[in-house]
């Protein structure tokens, strides 16, 4: 069969590559971490938003770089991250230099089932090392493998390891190394007619000038209305489109081709395994006790809500000494650059536009780091697609699948990882639903704005004993209000414009295993990164440019006045009196000249706008600078208002909030205008990092304007309901 030729040019000095791939759950991101440690890179293939994870490996003095492929069931791609993978082995990836080999992981367990992969994978003409793990798992359920029995059949080399223990490593790095100058293995012939036309129909259109390999026209035959096919059709045009379906109709005798060839390629295994595979009666493990007590409907129910509870327990209780740590080291931070340097521009750019914005990004790390080492261990120990599972019938309610659980579970910490994790959802339309539903779960930047207003507004009322308060009620109400946001949108999506046939869900249900610690903390590090580096660079930007609106302009006149205050304040006031009366003329400077600035005047021109909401200027302003950050608007409240450092000076802001006075006299922050804010901070898009996450992901500005615009909208309606019918009863 012909294939890409080798790579010539620049891309030829590009270091060796070996593709790994496998079926999900074979081990393979585990076995991936095992040989490349931290040696490994995280980017976006170009052209599309699906990652690249590649790894550096010494192969006896050789430097290879391993590229991670995402998980597949067979080279019939439908995913874009199936696509990519068929792309990266066939050589199509600009960036990548076509791989010198492969190699295959696969489940010692399930053989029968991963080696459909792998004798598919010998039709590209790549050397392939065969790595057999989990080889501990399969003794204990009684099944015993002849690896090297398997590769003489099929003409590779087959090594047993166990990647989460490093047992076999070093046996599988020697093969890696001898594969890379070895000759591909002999095709295995299933369908020599299929083969025979594709190899034809190719030859015409080399003929015609139509750059296309041999192995896709064959699996363009065969795969109708997949990947291969629409490729087809781009390159070679509606002629030739036409005469492959002529073929395959002609071929297929009325049977289907897939099928056809589904059936010779599992009689093919079934003769590889026939001696080379073992099985006894299984003994009944642990694990397997343990399945058949989590499966059960309630039992499995209780479980999952006592590991959520813990879940959250940790990620807003386990991460407050860090996060407390990280705040006063950006305080001490700020403080040391304020008293050494003089007051004025650059100073507090400094302190509060660059301190500030990093810390404000900063600060939830530990909340990430905490629900993704949940994540990371509920998905590697096999708990996470039991969940998912379970999660499925909830989720088909509204139109989508138990794969949408775990993204929208992730949005309770941040919308960005949430976002970035609905890749794995095959489907377009399903993909985007969840996308757009994910920033309505209460996320973990709601948390200060909810607790502040709560804490002001909300009477400490007790019921049942003192068992349950009223604020807790309500904290409580604005979760439930945005998981029926996110499942009301979800619905509404995919009964409109995103309307189609709710996805089957087939999941694979892996053994329990413990996780290696190894393979955690490697996948712990990325994600931690790749949230530092998309999150906190784009919040670092915004929060500065709101800096600047909040300080510029800076009207002479005002500091002028001040000054002479102070000076006045020098002459009559002396000791702690003195202190005071300097620190409230400060103060006041300060509001006044927030007011003046850009974002006061922004605040004052749209007041109309949010008058029916019942805010004033400052709450409209305060609301504009919590676009990059939702946190930020108690540190603009604080400033607004008068008193400094408001996380510092808490209760100080509770009180000038609950004295505030529209011009009429009447108080700003009613019950019924602080519902109404509530609620429209339940709803509203206010994070910079997801709508550019959202647009990474989705390649263009369609689908995050109409989230910020359906959820702003949204958050706006209800506040303007909750204020003006609130108001109205009281």
């Amino acid at each position: 069969m012909s294939n890409p030729q080798p790579v010539t040019g620049p891309a030829a000095n590009r270091a060796t590559v070996i593709a790994v791939i496998g079926n999900p759950n074979t081990g393979k991101s585990t076995l991936f971490n095992a040989l490349t440690g931290l040696r490994q890179k995280t980017a976006n293939y170009p052209g599309v938003t699906v990652e690249r994870h590649t790894g550096s490996i010494n192969l006896d003095g050789q430097a290879v770089t391993l590229v991670d492929l995402p998980g597949a069931y067979s080279l019939a791609a439908q995913s874009p991250d199936e696509m990519i993978a068929i792309d990266v082995l066939l050589g199509h990836v600009e960036s990548i230099s076509r791989p010198r080999a492969i190699l295959a992981v696969a489940d010692a367990a399930n053989l029968r089932r991963n080696l459909f992969l792998i004798t598919q994978l010998a039709e590209l003409d790549l050397p392939i090392v065969l790595a057999v793990n989990m080889i501990d798992l399969a003794k204990q359920k009684g099944i015993r493998v002849d690896c090297e029995r398997i590769g003489r059949q099929l003409g590779i080399t087959a090594v047993p390891i166990i990647a989460s223990s490093g047992h076999g490593l070093d046996e599988l790095r020697a093969a890696l190394t001898a594969a890379i100058d070895e000759l591909p293995p002999e095709r295995p012939m299933l369908l020599p007619a299929v083969h025979q036309a594709a190899k034809q129909l190719w030859a015409r259109l080399q003929d015609a000038g139509l750059h296309i390999t041999e192995y896709e026209v064959e699996r363009a035959l065969i795969d109708a209305r997949g990947s291969a096919e629409r490729r087809f059709e781009l390159i070679a045009g509606a002629d030739f489109f036409t005469e492959l379906e002529a073929q395959r109709s002609k071929l297929s005798t009325g049977a289907s081709l897939a099928a056809m060839e589904a059936k010779a390629r599992y009689e093919l295994i079934g003769r590889v395994l026939e001696n080379a595979e073992q099985r006894e009666t299984p003994q009944l493990t642990f694990a397997d006790r343990l399945d058949r007590i989590t499966n059960q409907p309630v039992i499995g129910l209780l479980l999952f809500i006592i590991v959520m509870a813990t879940v959250f327990q940790a990620v807003f209780s386990w991460a407050t000494p860090m996060m407390e740590l990280i705040d006063s080291a950006a305080g001490s931070l700020g403080g040391l650059i304020a008293t050494r340097m003089p007051p004025g521009a650059l100073s507090s750019l400094l302190v509060d536009g660059v301190i500030g914005g990093v810390g404000s990004v900063v600060i939830f790390l530990p909340q990430i780091l905490i629900l993704f080492a949940f994540i990371i261990f509920l998905e590697d120990s096999g708990y996470m697609p039991r969940v998912a599972f379970m999660a499925d019938r909830v989720m088909r309610s509204c139109g989508l699948s138990g794969q949408s659980f775990i993204p929208m579970l992730s949005a309770y910490a941040c919308a960005v990882p949430s976002i970035m994790a609905t890749r794995v959802i095959p489907e377009r339309r399903d993909r985007l639903a969840t996308m757009l539903a994910a920033p309505l779960m209460t996320c973990s930047a709601r948390l200060p704005v909810y607790a502040l207003l709560i804490a002001a507004f909300i009477p400490k009322q007790y019921y049942l004993g003192g068992l349950v308060n009223l604020q807790g009620l309500v904290l409580l109400s604005l979760y439930l209000l945005g998981i029926a946001g996110g499942i009301s949108t979800a619905l509404l999506l995919k009964r409109t414009a995103l309307r189609g046939p709710t996805p089957t869900f087939l999941i694979e249900l892996p053994p329990y295993r413990l996780p290696s610690p190894k393979s955690m903390l490697i996948k712990l590090l990325a994600r931690g990164k790749i949230f530092l580096k998309r999150a906190g660079t784009i919040i670092f930007t915004v929060a500065v440019f709101i800096w600047a609106l909040a300080y510029f302009p800076r009207p002479q006149v005002i500091i002028d006045h001040y000054e002479t205050q102070r000076v006045e304040a020098a002459i009559t006031w002396q000791g702690e009196g003195l202190a005071t009366r300097l620190g409230d003329i400060a103060q006041r400077e300060a509001a006044e000249l927030l007011e003046q600035s850009a974002l006061g005047r922004i605040g004052k021109s749209i007041t109309p706008l949010f008058a029916p909401l019942g805010w004033d200027w400052k709450v409209s302003a305060a609301v504009i600078a919590g676009f990059p950050a939702r946190e930020v608007v108690i540190a603009v409240l604080g400033t607004i208002y008068a008193v400094g450092d408001a996380e510092g000076n808490e209760h100080a802001l509770i009180d000038r909030l609950k004295d505030a006075r529209h011009a009429d006299g009447t108080p700003v922050f009613t019950l019924p205008m602080v519902i109404g804010l509530l609620v429209f901070y339940a709803f509203c898009l206010q994070c910079a990092a997801t709508i550019a996450v959202m647009y990474r992901e989705t390649n263009g500005w369609r689908w995050p304007l109409f989230a910020w615009c359906y959820m702003t909208g949204l958050g706006y309606l209800g506040a303007l309901l909750v204020f003006q019918l609130g108001s109205r009863v009281t």
